[in-house]
């Protein structure tokens, strides 16, 4: 009997939060992300005699006979091995994840992201970034039929960004440290049907949705300013504008905007729906650490399925707890 070697690669990713931007980032719009390190994704691939399988928290087997959910990660790894120059058999690919999927907290662009690091890594070979971008492509055209690439540049970087479609992703530096609040309503979010609202009232409601996008373009100038300068009243009131807009669009609901509410009668600077929308998420701006952990206290009595709270640092342009 042949022994195999004990050959494992382990790949990780962080999620992401959108500040301002999201929809208007898909007309050309700029945004702002910044990563979610509280949550994350991990792929491990292991070496194993000839088939090539799969396992996550609602599958395991061979990777041809995966679920629908899962043909993006499938595409994904096929197209790595194949720039690899690997063959498709002989590994075992283990996915876990604390991202809660389809909260608009960037998992699928998370997982692709683990996905792609744990097989170069596997065999020993040097990942550009540019190469990363392209392989996670695959999988987010899947999972939101034709992505910005907000969620998969903002899961891959360690600092907030500053994106726009077309343009090279920027990294900014923030002038005072940031508390952040994040809650999700227990809803999947419907990222398409979100975008397909936006496009149909780009048809049927032009002006109105043409000065909605270009305001949310405005917003993310104003809060980029903001950030640089550590103004963070000016955030917050931007942040408020944003969801306000984002509701004009239709992309919100009653139970992000019940959510919302709630942080603002706790005292948030701010506080809008993050992602796609249509559930998901929401997130708040806290004037500090205490504030953060009461306002997610109270977004869980009011009904939150799960609320979290850090700081984005400026010194080091990342989040503790």
């Amino acid at each position: 009997m042949i022994q195999l070697p004990q050959k494992i690669a382990i790949g990780s990713a962080h999620g992401k939060l959108i500040l301002t931007g999201e929809h208007a980032a898909v007309y050309g719009m700029p945004a702002i992300a910044i990563p979610f390190p509280l949550v994350k994704a991990v792929s491990t691939v292991e070496k194993i005699p000839d088939e090539l399988m799969i396992s996550c928290e609602y599958y395991d087997g061979s990777l041809d006979q995966v679920p629908d959910k899962l043909k993006g990660i499938r595409a994904c790894i096929y197209e790595t091995l194949k720039v690899l120059n690997k063959p498709q058999k002989g590994l075992w690919i283990r996915l876990n994840t604390s991202i809660p999927i389809g909260r608009g907290l960037g998992s699928s662009a998370a997982i692709a992201i683990a996905v792609v690091k744990s097989l170069f890594s596997f065999y020993r070979q040097t990942l550009s970034h540019k190469v990363l971008m392209s392989l996670v492509h695959i999988a987010e055209t899947f999972a939101h039929g034709n992505p910005s690439g907000i969620d998969m540049e903002a899961a891959s970087s360690h600092f907030p960004i500053w994106f726009q479609k077309g343009e090279r992703v920027k990294p900014l530096q923030i002038g005072r440290t940031l508390f952040i609040v994040v809650a999700d309503t227990g809803r999947i979010g419907d990222t398409r049907r979100a975008v397909s609202i936006v496009k149909e009232n780009y048809q049927l409601k032009p002006v109105m949705t043409k000065k909605s996008i270009r305001q949310l373009g405005s917003i993310s100038l104003e809060a980029k300013k903001a950030l640089i300068t550590g103004n963070v009243d000016v955030l917050g009131s931007l942040i408020d504008l944003a969801h306000t807009e984002l509701s004009q669009l239709g992309v919100s609901d009653k139970g992000i905007d019940k959510l919302v509410d709630v942080a603002r009668k706790e005292g948030a600077l701010g506080a809008k729906l993050t992602g796609g929308g249509k559930g998901g998420c929401m997130i708040a701006l806290a004037q500090n650490l205490s504030q953060a952990k009461e306002m997610a206290n109270a977004l869980m009595k009011e009904g939150a399925r799960n609320a979290w709270y850090f700081k984005l640092k400026r010194d080091k342009n990342f989040f503790t707890r």
